[in-house]
């Protein structure tokens, strides 16, 4: 079943007719809506994962980012809308960004992939858990075509994203920004932050990657997220309570 958001409707629909949809992101107008952007969401999965593809209208080029379930459905979506997937992007091992990146790239053998090397092996070792989440067995993708680091650039077209290697919910999770937009998978959500109580999560890390990464960032930055609506950067610097007092949020202080 797949879960897609229109506004603030909520369909549950058959993956079969995935083909048939398309939504922007609610609530937020990124500031290059004139640059001629492919933004495009799909929600995936038990734990309703945000699947994004970004890119140039006119080539069609796009990189998809965190396919994390449905793979095969997001493929046929892909095909429909006659986008040309050159890379696909994994914020972070977690099976709910990553569950899908096999099949889709499998079905796109010419798409590169990119993650951390920090949490790519960690995908392997999550695998076993997979029926429990998704009711399926989840097969690792193959090994990434390029091991991001901060400061990475990733074309579609005429649109370049920037890596930002943002550890703390997990030790490689990244994110990317460029044209106006960031995303963040589970670092930054509205009103919130990615959990910071599984192995390997450091909280004090995670605040200064949201920091030292994101707040730097325009206020009218788009943000989007690996859950739930957009937002943006002026928006959580103001209003996002575990940004404006950790210490009373998180019971830490961050250097």
């Amino acid at each position: 079943m797949l879960v897609y958001i229109v506004g603030r409707a909520v369909l549950n629909l058959e993956s079969a007719v995935m083909s048939h949809l398309r939504r922007r992101v609610a609530g937020v107008t990124p500031p290059n809506e004139n640059r001629h952007m492919i933004l495009d969401a799909f929600v995936v999965g038990r734990l309703q994962a945000n699947c994004y593809a970004v890119g140039d209208e006119e080539s069609r080029e796009v990189l998809i980012v965190d396919p994390g379930d449905q793979g095969e459905a997001l493929v046929e979506a892909f095909r429909t809308r006659d986008y040309r997937v050159t890379g696909v992007v994994v914020t972070h091992h977690h099976l709910d960004h990553s569950g899908g990146a096999h099949e889709v790239l499998q079905a796109l053998p010419d798409a590169r992939f990119y993650m951390h090397a920090a949490d790519y092996p960690q995908i392997a070792a999550s695998a076993p858990s997979g029926p429990a989440w998704y009711g399926r067995e989840v097969a690792p993708p193959r090994a990434p075509d390029q091991l991001l680091e901060h400061g990475d650039v990733l074309r579609a077209g005429r649109h370049e994203f920037q890596v930002l290697h943002c550890p703390g919910h997990t030790p490689g999770h990244v994110c990317m920004e460029g044209e106006g937009v960031v995303f963040t998978g589970d670092v930054l959500f509205q009103g919130s932050i990615g959990r910071h109580d599984f192995p390997g999560s450091d909280g004090p890390a995670l605040i200064r990657s949201i920091r030292d990464h994101l707040l730097t960032l325009p206020d009218e930055t788009a943000v989007y997220s690996g859950h739930g609506p957009a937002t943006t950067i002026g928006e959580e610097r103001r209003h996002n309570p575990f940004l404006v007092n950790p210490r009373m949020t998180l019971g830490f202080d961050v250097d």
